[in-house]
């Protein structure tokens, strides 16, 4: 009889040696998937990982087990392994590693990890619950400036949803932001023809647009001087403009765009309007740097 509240859930989660690893490793996984976590006592990351991935694997009841061993104790088969820094992490299913990582990841990444073994050994699909929980993991450090780990988890959680658009779209503007429009426009070519106009996916086909067209000044000192001589220089204005959207700060293009509509709303037919309707699609058009521009762009055409 279980007691309420007592921990009914299976002893997975163990402390392995080199010389129990065929055992607690290779033959144990042909029942189920076994990950094994290499670590040291003396590797912070290591201590943050290992709570995070004790928790997912004891959420799986049971369908994957995790094996740690301590690499200054154990280093036979770490080394064999080619284990070059920790924590790293493999995952064994029917005798065999299928799928690793080095690092600490997030705690989302790693649900989907364990999740992907716990399905049909390795062959299911992360829940919705878990993707979402990624895919606002990544918006949120891709917000702050961490461009690779926003894409370590879009990377993610294409492994386990290939057609997921917002994870493309991520993807892709990371690959942007770190410099590589080519690759963002391989990376946004992934998706399915019917989401072609998906929101997100539009806004960052007009930002990878923008850094197409943007010219090469060089650097934005002598615009700036020009502009610093002369603020009237609408020429100059709109090309930092461009320069600025392209290199991602799109709150300083809209700045300079407005600035040449309010002293000649029709300049060169229009093209500081024109520029600024796509500065807003690429920034997203429910994004609050659309809503306020757009709102001062709608005070100086009807004031």
């Amino acid at each position: 009889m279980t007691m309420i509240g007592a921990d009914a859930s299976p002893n997975v989660v163990k402390d392995g040696t080199d010389a129990g690893f065929m055992a607690d490793v290779i033959e144990e996984s042909r029942a189920q998937p076994v990950i094994v976590d290499f670590w040291a006592p003396w590797c912070g990351p290591c201590k943050t990982l290992a709570p995070a991935l004790e928790k997912a694997v004891k959420a799986a009841k049971g369908k994957v087990k995790l094996v740690k061993i301590n690499i200054d104790e154990n280093p036979a088969v770490a080394g064999q392994l080619g284990v070059r820094s920790i924590p790293a992490v493999f995952a064994f299913d029917r005798g065999r590693p299928v799928d690793g990582f080095m690092g600490a990841v997030p705690e989302s990444q790693l649900r989907m990890f364990v999740d992907k073994l716990a399905n049909a050994g390795g062959a299911g699909e992360a829940g919705d619950d878990d993707l979402q929980a990624a895919l606002t993991e990544a918006a949120t450090a891709l917000k702050e400036g961490d461009v690779g780990g926003a894409a370590q988890i879009y990377a993610a959680v294409l492994q386990a949803d290939p057609e997921n658009v917002k994870a493309i779209a991520g993807l892709a503007r990371c690959y942007l932001l770190a410099g590589e429009p080519a690759q963002a426009a391989d990376t946004l070519a992934l998706a399915p023809a019917d989401k072609a106009k998906d929101p997100d996916i539009v806004s960052v086909r007009a930002a990878i647009e923008l850094t197409a067209t943007a010219k090469p000044v060089g650097g934005h000192a002598a615009l700036e001087g020009k502009l610093a001589a002369n603020p009237d220089d609408h020429a100059a204005r709109f090309e930092l403009a461009n320069a600025l959207a392209a290199g991602g700060d799109l709150e300083g293009a809209v700045t300079h765009l407005l600035a040449i509509i309010e002293k000649d709303r029709t300049w060169n037919e229009d093209a500081a309007r024109t520029q600024l309707l796509k500065v807003f699609e690429a920034a997203g058009l429910g994004s609050e740097l659309s809503k306020s521009g757009r709102r001062r762009l709608s005070a100086l055409l009807f004031s």
